[in-house]
C-alpha cells in the first residue's frame, strides 16, 4: 500500500492561518477555525502544508480496498481563490443537507466556497457535526 502523501504535521495552525493571503481569505480561515473548534471540540492539526484538520478517521477506498489510511474527519483549507471544506458531503446525511448550505461548488472530495457570508453558518455547523462523528470506513466484506 502506498502511504498517503498528506500526513499530519506539527506545524502551528495559528501561524499558518495568520500568514494566509489575501486578507479576506485569512479572515474567513480564522473564522472557520473558531467554528470547527466549537463544533468538533477538537484542536486543529495541520495535514500537509495547507489543510487544517479536526479529528481523524481511517478511510478505505471503495475502488481499491488495499488503499487505506488516516485522514481528517473534517477540515478546511483557505486557498487563494476559495475555501476548500473537507468531509461535508462524504456521508449520506451530509450529502442530503448540503443543498441548503448556500452558494458553493463541489469537487471530488470537497466543497468550495468563495466567501463565508455566501453560506448559512447553521447549516455549516450541522454539516461539520455530521462529518466529525464519522466512523472509520468498514473493512471489505463488512
Amino acid at each position: 500500500m502506498a502511504e498517503n502523501k498528506t500526513q499530519p504535521t506539527d506545524a502551528d495552525v495559528s501561524a499558518y492561518l495568520a500568514a494566509v493571503t489575501p486578507d479576506k481569505r485569512r479572515e474567513d480561515g480564522i473564522a472557520l477555525d473558531a467554528i470547527f473548534r466549537d463544533v468538533t471540540g477538537e484542536q486543529p492539526v495541520m495535514w500537509g502544508p495547507s489543510i487544517v484538520g479536526y479529528g481523524r478517521y481511517h478511510y478505505r477506498s471503495p475502488v481499491n480496498p488495499r488503499n487505506h489510511g488516516e485522514w481528517p474527519a473534517t477540515g478546511f483549507s483557505p486557498r487563494k481563490t476559495q475555501l476548500s471544506l473537507y468531509g461535508l458531503k462524504d456521508l449520506p446525511e451530509g450529502a442530503q443537507l448540503l443543498p441548503q448550505l448556500g452558494r458553493f461548488t463541489e469537487g471530488a472530495g470537497c466543497v468550495y466556497v468563495r466567501r463565508l457570508e455566501h453560506i448559512d453558518e447553521d447549516v455549516l455547523r450541522r454539516l461539520i457535526a455530521i462529518a466529525a462523528a464519522r466512523p472509520d470506513d468498514p473493512m471489505p466484506g463488512n
